[in-house]
């Protein structure tokens, strides 16, 4: 939507993305909507706060890599008479799909860690539960520390080989191997 020509399409896309960039993440849902009367329940307002927030700076590597497609394989598309949709879609995107690829898995990342702050309005993730058990066995160290391996091994072992895979597959799709 930023790299529409149409103003209003566009002046949209950039409030939007302007208001949850430049926010708390834990701010935006739990503690301001409730002052214009809207109330959501905690699971859905940590939901939809998590989402919008790094959906804005997903949108962000999204035009970030459609812009960065050389200029002339837009216009070889264009050149071959294929339509807005066709360009984009044969073209633009499987370039630029492969140039968004690490910035996502860092964004899937991102996620998981987001998920965490959630745990301050009461949503039971994997902070949450650790919290709780700290609370019991005053295990501090053991406690938080197995969080932050199992965090760890999420990233590690899971989100970045599957980012590594996609992107290897991507290049060998587009002739780049």
């Amino acid at each position: 939507m930023r790299i529409s020509p149409n103003p209003l399409v566009r002046g949209t896309a950039t409030i939007y993305i302007e208001i949850f960039r430049g926010t708390s993440l834990l701010v935006q849902f739990y503690c301001v909507l409730p002052l214009f009367g809207i109330t959501l329940e905690k699971f859905t307002a940590g939901f939809v706060a998590v989402g919008m927030n790094l959906g804005a700076y997903g949108s962000e590597v999204v035009r970030g890599a459609i812009l960065s497609v050389p200029r002339g394989q837009w216009e070889a598309a264009l050149a071959l008479n294929m339509s807005t949709a066709k360009r984009m879609q044969r073209v633009i995107l499987p370039q630029a799909l492969l140039i968004m690829l690490p910035p996502w898995g860092n964004l899937l990342i991102e996620l998981l860690k987001g998920t965490a702050l959630v745990a301050l309005i009461t949503v039971a993730d994997l902070t949450f539960q650790v919290k709780q058990i700290n609370t019991t066995t005053y295990l501090s160290a053991q406690s938080f520390g197995t969080a932050l391996i199992v965090y760890y091994i999420i990233a590690r072992f899971m989100i970045t080989p599957s980012v590594r895979w996609l992107e290897g597959f991507m290049m060998r799709k587009t002739g780049r191997a």
